[in-house]
């Protein structure tokens, strides 16, 4: 057997006793974690500081180095990310629907864990933690498959929550790394039948793209965030300034982050220059559709089509006048990536049809797509933002990485 394969079989007998742990021990089990992560947080520490070196050494551009990066704070955020999710109801057996039949059968339905999940991702390390607590409450084993960048910071927690794991009672193999981080691994991921149940790919377009054309094992398509902000001929404009400088600048690199700006034609000549003297405080590059330049002079690139369909995860925005919501939409529906979309207007209306009509796994109006996450739907934390719709769409929580099974309880009834 591989080393994958060795991983997986493991996973595979941890995730029975841990589909069968009580609400309890898996309470407890989380727990533990916190205390442990906040207990070895300088070691976690030292191990993202040589990541980040070497990020650095390599050229890494400073919006991902902020993603790869660790602090005490954002242990913190983590830790608290744990404990949230320790608070939440169980999902696990719940009864969703029980019906007695004429035969006098009766029918339930019951939640239950989808198995075992791998997750590829990239350099988020917080992820390592975030995964590895939503699949333990669910009952679902997890290996986990983080890229090169975050090694040594993914390798650090996943030895302190298999510790803390065996202290609570469960098994160690309940959270796995996959330590070998080079193309090969992923691809023998993708492929690991019988032993993972469903794959989640959470990172760049095309890391989800390469899983989701490659994989022989069940997808959850996690998204690329092509988000827009639609500023509304009827908008207060300071709140859609307000509402763009957040949505772009307070995090660029993660996937809830504005994209695009869309702005009515009748709304443009005042709106974007306040909203540049917003986004000029952190050097936002705009580049804007021939009406934006012409509104805005210099300063602002001219925006080529690709500029459209770009997840730039940057302080770049693209920009682009139109005639009304109806074109804001269509646009919407042809660029976005189905991710989040937002609306800034004071027309009810407006504001109605755009929800109507804008497909995507969440739609704003008059807030900014940084919502768009587990923790701020109070889901906890989150496994990723699921843009397709089968199975689960949005922010993915517990719920969503379950599966049912039918109960059925008879008197010895047989079909005629």
């Amino acid at each position: 057997m591989t080393i994958l394969e060795t991983q997986g079989l493991a996973a595979r007998h941890a995730e029975r006793v841990l589909a069968v742990a009580g609400t309890a021990q898996k309470n407890r089990a989380l727990e533990a974690i916190a205390r442990a992560l906040k207990e070895r947080e300088s070691a976690i520490l030292a191990e993202n500081q040589k990541d980040l070196a070497a990020a650095r050494e390599s050229g890494m551009k400073a919006s991902l180095l902020d993603r790869l990066a660790l602090s005490p704070q954002r242990i913190d955020g983590i830790v608290e990310g744990v404990r949230q999710v320790a608070a939440l109801p169980d999902p696990i057996g719940c009864v969703t629907r029980m019906e007695k039949r004429p035969n006098g059968l009766v029918i339930g339905k019951r939640r239950v864990p989808l198995g075992v999940i791998g997750i590829i991702y990239e350099a988020r390390p917080n992820v390592t933690v975030d995964a590895a607590a939503l699949c333990l409450k669910s009952g679902n084993a997890v290996i986990l498959r983080g890229g090169k960048e975050a090694f040594r910071s993914n390798k650090a927690f996943v030895a302190v929550m298999r510790d803390a794991l065996e202290v609570a009672g469960l098994p160690r193999d309940c959270v796995a790394l996959v330590e070998d981080t080079s193309r090969a691994s992923a691809q023998e991921l993708m492929g690991l039948t019988g032993y993972l149940d469903v794959l989640i790919p959470r990172g760049g377009a095309g890391l989800i793209r390469t899983v989701v054309e490659n994989a022989r094992v069940p997808v959850i398509e996690t998204g690329v965030g092509v988000c827009h902000v639609y500023v509304d001929g009827e908008a207060d404009l300071d709140m859609g300034a307000r509402i763009l400088y957040n949505a772009k600048t307070s995090r660029p690199s993660v996937c809830n982050a504005a994209e695009c700006l869309l702005v009515h034609a009748q709304a443009a000549e005042a709106f974007l220059p306040k909203a540049k003297a917003l986004l000029d405080q952190k050097n936002v590059e705009l580049r804007g559709c021939p009406r934006t330049c012409a509104i805005l002079g210099e300063g602002v690139q001219p925006a080529c089509e690709a500029d459209w369909d770009t997840e730039f995860g940057d302080y770049i925005l693209a920009v682009k006048v139109v005639e009304d919501a109806g074109e804001a939409i269509d646009f919407i529906n042809a660029h976005g990536s189905g991710h989040s979309e937002a609306i800034v207007t004071n027309n009810y209306f407006t504001a109605q049809r755009f929800l109507d009509q804008v497909d995507a796994a969440a739609v704003y109006v008059n807030a900014s797509t940084r919502f768009t996450d587990g923790f701020e739907f109070g889901l906890g934390a989150e496994i990723g933002i699921s843009t397709q719709k089968m199975h689960a769409r949005g922010p993915m929580g517990l719920e969503e990485l379950t599966s049912s099974k039918y109960i059925v309880y008879g008197t010895g009834q047989v079909r005629e």
